[in-house]
């Protein structure tokens, strides 16, 4: 259905300045996924090496969720107030000071706190890259864009789970390195960031965000009907996905007998989906529609985690696990990309506070799951728990399929 326009947008043509940006972003993005994902193989390791329970342990996961999510509502208010770009520069700074501090954790206490931090730095990027976005595309090719830009986040994804499963199959504590490279990584773009903050290329958004304090900023998105659905959405999903994701690597090795690394590195079929639906978004678009791409999406989920899940043990693991780990990758990312689409649009006048209460929703959602998969793993097994998850992901995305066809302006 249409939506009103923005109320600042880039020319129908991208400038070259614009895409350069966009590009730049990306790569934060992959930092940002990387570290966000880094630990999810790790888990059953970190376990044995501190001499502490798989529950305990993914409080590794947990932490940088819960830090992520909070932090938006600072970041996203900010971003509106001073730029969006700066914001970031600040961020990928503290970033790398975190991901350094991870790589040296002496214990889990301190591994824990400095994952918080890197959680809390890391709460900028990925909100305020996609209210940039929101300020600088038109609505009508702001979708495709955002799958392209997406697209750092998927191999961000895709490298993190691989690189921390590869890391901690070579040596006891080789689930370090891949934090000195996060390090790195960020102060690179640090310093590429920092010629564009110095020469801007992007417009201001117009509008009264920046006459408004904190907490008014904020109750400006919330008030509005259609943000409060998207938000609830974003938070269930986050629930029913990333709570049982989580636990996919360990359900491999325990269910399937692979090696933390093999199962973490097959993880990355999750990415590939993404990066297909990255590639196609323009034409699933015009041929499905926002409604029908939440609609899809919650439908290949669905599938996909059932195939993992069930998958029997007395056939080759590949057969089920990684065309189950594509569809769910594909489907996530269209039901996802729909959802922030419209995040990007619920509050043109105050975009990066929109964009961060969405992100808040999504990563809370997502260490409301991991606890409560953490809890529920530990008592049921974890082929239970990817089910509930996968339940729950069909019914929320033909509810909010149901919402985007309904909706009007």
């Amino acid at each position: 259905m249409p939506m009103s326009v923005p109320v600042a947008v880039a020319p129908a043509g991208l400038s070259s300045g614009t895409n350069r940006v966009i590009l730049l972003l990306a790569l934060v993005a992959f930092g940002s996924a990387s570290s966000m994902r880094v630990m999810d193989a790790a888990i059953p390791r970190l376990a044995t090496d501190f001499g502490i329970g798989i529950r305990h342990a993914a409080n590794v996961v947990t932490v940088f969720a819960v830090a992520y999510g909070c932090l938006q509502i600072v970041f996203g208010p900010s971003g509106d107030r001073f730029g969006k770009l700066r914001v970031i520069l600040f961020a990928c700074v503290c970033g790398s000071l975190a991901s350094a501090a991870c790589a040296f954790a002496p214990n889990f206490a301190v591994l824990l706190i400095a994952r918080g931090l890197a959680g809390a730095s890391m709460a900028a990027m990925m909100p305020l890259s996609m209210a940039w976005i929101g300020d600088n595309v038109p609505y009508d090719q702001r979708q495709p864009v955002l799958a392209r830009f997406l697209m750092g986040q998927i191999t961000g994804i895709a490298f993190g789970q691989a690189a921390g499963g590869i890391a901690i199959d070579l040596f006891v504590y080789t689930w370090r390195v891949p934090f000195v490279f996060l390090a790195a990584w960020f102060v690179l773009m640090a310093i590429l960031l920092l010629r564009l903050v110095r020469k801007p290329v992007h417009r201001n958004p117009i509008g009264n965000a920046v006459a408004l304090g904190l907490v008014a900023q904020c109750r400006s998105v919330l008030v509005r009907p259609w943000a409060r659905r998207v938000l609830i959405t974003v938070f269930i999903e986050g629930i029913a996905l990333y709570g049982p994701f989580a636990f996919f690597a360990t359900h491999l090795h325990i269910k399937h007998g692979l090696s933390l690394g093999l199962a973490g590195s097959m993880l990355a079929a999750f990415a590939l989906g993404g990066l297909s639906y990255s590639f196609g978004a323009g034409r699933l678009l015009g041929r499905l529609g926002e409604a029908g791409l939440a609609q899809g999406g919650a439908v290949l989920m669905f599938v996909g985690i059932a195939m993992v899940a069930l998958g029997p043990t007395s056939l080759p693991t590949s057969l089920f696990a990684l065309p189950g780990l594509f569809a769910m990758g594909l489907g996530f990312y269209m039901l996802h990309n729909t959802l922030q689409i419209n995040a990007t649009q619920m509050a043109p006048d105050s975009r990066g506070t929109a964009v961060a209460l969405f992100a808040s929703s999504f990563f809370l959602g997502q260490s409301t799951g991991v606890a409560l998969a953490g809890l529920a793993v530990e008592r049921v097994q974890t082929t239970p728990v990817m089910l509930a998850g996968a339940v729950v992901l069909l019914l929320v995305g033909s509810v909010f399929a149901a919402m985007r066809r309904g909706r009007v302006g």
